[in-house]
């Protein structure tokens, strides 16, 4: 099991109080930013595209860039006014200390900065900095838990070997039964049917989509998939009870590292929740904020840290 503070870093090049603060959820499909003065007023948001730094830290600062530069313009604001604003940044694929270390030296000059896993900026959200923990099932999947000032991570290994309970591995699974089914050897559906008829019609456009695809490509197929399954396709329905189950494992992990409140985060979480075990689902409960908010705190952390005189 992974344990550290935050796997974090943080690094601070101004020496007045700053003016702003932003957020950034950085996640395998999209990122988020929230721009707020001192006063904890929202002066803008916007939004950019996929920002797990394991696709590079180009594209990764290129699309942070984009939320961020909607939220300046929206405030009013440009690249001029960066040296008065602390940013935190929660994105997923950040690992470790030097992993978040790259990602700050690689960005532009804020006033500051502050790197984490966007499951610790999620927790912090989701517990208003509190104790508790979290189960990220988006595009990928992570579980955190923090408890007296203490993170640990579970998961999170990323899509070629987990991404567990998340719509990524719920659309790998289904092209995967789609394939067999066409080999007959397991059974055939109208999810399955439909799945090969929307990547072309063959086999071979299957392959090809497996060639390019990202976890977001895989992702982006779990709609479809809950949809058959709501509608009673016995192949869809496993599909999707299957990553129930792998949530549920997650979950009760959680509670066994000491978290009482349990939040589940993530554009898989309100479809899946119906599917998971009642006795898991007495064991959630809803998060308080956002991991924008997660994220603004690990900027705001900043600011303490220089009215306190601590290093960087």
């Amino acid at each position: 099991m992974k344990r550290s503070r935050s796997k974090g870093a943080q690094k601070t090049m101004q020496t007045n109080p700053p003016l702003y603060f932003i957020g950034v959820d950085g996640g395998g499909t999209r990122c988020r930013a929230r721009l707020q003065n001192r006063a904890g007023q929202t002066l803008g948001e916007g939004m950019g595209g996929a920002s797990n730094i394991r696709l590079g830290m180009g594209t990764v600062w290129r699309n942070i860039m984009i939320a961020v530069d909607q939220a300046l313009a929206q405030a009013r604001l440009s690249h001029a006014d960066l040296p008065d604003i602390h940013i935190g940044l929660g994105l997923a694929g950040v690992s470790s200390s030097t992993s978040a270390q790259v990602t700050m030296d690689s960005g532009p000059a804020f006033g500051a900065m502050s790197v984490s896993s966007d499951a610790h900026a999620a927790c912090l959200g989701a517990f208003s900095g509190r104790d508790g923990g979290i189960l990220i099932t988006g595009t990928g999947s992570a579980g955190y838990v923090f408890i007296a000032g203490v993170g640990r991570s579970l998961g999170g290994w990323g899509f070629e070997v987990g991404d567990d309970g998340s719509a990524a591995g719920l659309g790998r699974a289904a092209l995967r039964a789609a394939l067999r089914s066409l080999d007959e050897i397991a059974p055939a559906s109208a999810m399955t049917r439909a799945l090969i008829s929307d990547l072309g019609g063959k086999a071979a456009d299957a392959i090809a989509f497996v060639t390019t695809a990202t976890p977001s490509d895989y992702g982006a197929l779990a709609p479809m998939i809950i949809a058959h399954a709501l509608s009673g396709d016995i192949v869809a329905m496993r599909l999707v009870q299957d990553v129930a189950d792998e949530i549920g494992l997650y979950v009760a992990r959680l509670r066994s590292l000491g978290a009482d409140r349990i939040a589940l985060i993530g554009g898989m979480a309100d479809p899946i929740e119906p599917w998971l075990n009642p006795a898991i689902r007495t064991l959630l409960t809803r998060p308080e904020n956002d991991a924008v908010e997660g994220a603004l705190l690990l900027a705001r952390r900043n600011d303490r840290d220089l009215l306190q005189g601590a290093p960087a």
